[in-house]
């Protein structure tokens, strides 16, 4: 499948059947450029160097989504669900994470409009991501962009574009949580 192709089919994917895609940070001359995201531990990175999801298969060191009804999931192993939140309120400055078959979800949580535009960026209500050095093992953590410098206190965030990479054949997991 052309890429154009691939694309196209993610950004429709909001409203029709969920389709699975990888995510990539782009930003050029840094280095979190082409880092594939990672998720463990109920958090989103980039450069982490062990996710220790447990999946049906042999699994790269990358997370894999869908979208469904514009909110955004992990590919989980049936049974579970695995769904990407933000939080921007003040404490929570744009903070990235996922529920694991939550039946609750905090007040300030939000889970849906995350979109994947025409040229395969995936923003969250028309705003980026951003990531930031220092978090565990050396990974840099992610956020919602909310115009602060320093979310969470971090030094050095960058934003980035995400770019979402479609998978032809994508292998169920169950990421740390």
């Amino acid at each position: 499948m052309k890429l154009s192709a691939a694309v196209a089919s993610l950004a429709g994917a909001s409203s029709a059947l969920a389709t699975a895609f990888e995510l990539m940070a782009l930003r050029p001359d840094s280095p979190i450029h082409l880092a594939p995201f990672s998720a463990a531990q109920s958090n989103l990175f980039l450069h982490l160097p062990h996710q220790n999801a447990s999946c049906e298969g042999e699994h790269p060191n990358r997370a894999t989504f869908h979208i469904k009804h514009g909110s955004l999931f992990l590919y989980s192993k049936d049974g579970e669900t695995q769904e990407i939140f933000v939080d921007r309120s003040g404490m929570g400055q744009g903070k990235m994470g996922y529920l694991t078959n939550s039946p609750y979800v905090p007040p300030h949580f939000e889970l849906e409009n995350w979109q994947i535009n025409s040229t395969g960026d995936l923003s969250f209500n028309g705003r980026t991501l951003v990531a930031c050095p220092h978090s565990i093992d050396r990974a840099w953590s992610l956020w919602v962009d909310t115009s602060n410098p320093t979310p969470g206190g971090n030094k050095g965030c960058l934003p980035i574009r995400t770019r979402a990479i479609p998978v032809n054949d994508p292998i169920r997991c169950d990421y740390s949580h």
